[in-house]
């Protein structure tokens, strides 16, 4: 073998191992194609993806009740807020009474208000807080329970919405969900193109 031929097969082997290369504790969803069962391969790249939503940065706005939660140590929100009719909590005390259209640096740099545009809540029958990965999964499936979307529409949110994105991206003093959005959109597909199985028990 000649040194270019040489150096073509490290190549290829070079970005076969990046492209299968954990991202900020999140696995890629390639390094699940050596799971030949494919329910089996569906259901381990939810669980995966189930590290995202178990962050802190995605439960903090599911909750089951009408309390938002606050911080990596998931407290209820100071000051007390309340959902509100619209999921943007209750009439003179807006979610952006607070929460701008950014994160917001405080001048001692030990901290911040986190910001996007839009500011909400999941709506409650969204909520996620002390469920396990099946029913969290079978939640994601059930057009009632999902915001009517299709799994299509569940991909592009997941992958594309700038809200879901804040997760990575959360101000000073948060840490970010593990990953990326793209990884994390990448998981999504794959667990939809292998049937979108779900963890058992």
């Amino acid at each position: 073998m000649n040194t270019f031929s040489k150096l073509a097969v490290v190549s290829i082997l070079w970005a076969g191992a990046v492209n299968a290369e954990t991202v900020n504790g999140l696995r890629t969803a390639d390094e699940f194609d050596s799971i030949d069962n494919e329910a089996d391969r569906s259901v381990a790249l939810f669980e995966e993806m189930f590290l995202v939503i178990e962050s802190p940065r995605c439960m903090n706005c599911h909750p089951v009740n009408n309390t938002p939660l606050q911080g990596d140590d998931m407290q209820p929100h100071q000051p007390p807020v309340v959902r509100g009719d619209a999921d943007f909590g209750a009439p003179g005390m807006r979610c952006s009474t607070c929460h701008g259209s950014k994160n917001f640096t405080y001048t001692t740099g030990e901290g911040s208000i986190p910001g996007h545009e839009p500011w909400q809540l999941a709506p409650i029958e969204m909520g996620w807080v002390g469920l396990t990965a099946a029913e969290v999964c079978a939640q994601l499936k059930d057009p009632k329970r999902n915001g009517d979307r299709t799994l299509a529409e569940l991909h592009e949110h997941n992958a594309e919405d700038g809200l879901v994105g804040w997760g990575w991206e959360p101000g000073v003093g948060r840490t970010p969900a593990p990953g990326s959005q793209e990884v994390f959109g990448a998981l999504t597909q794959a667990w939809i193109d292998t049937g979108a199985a779900c963890p058992t028990g």
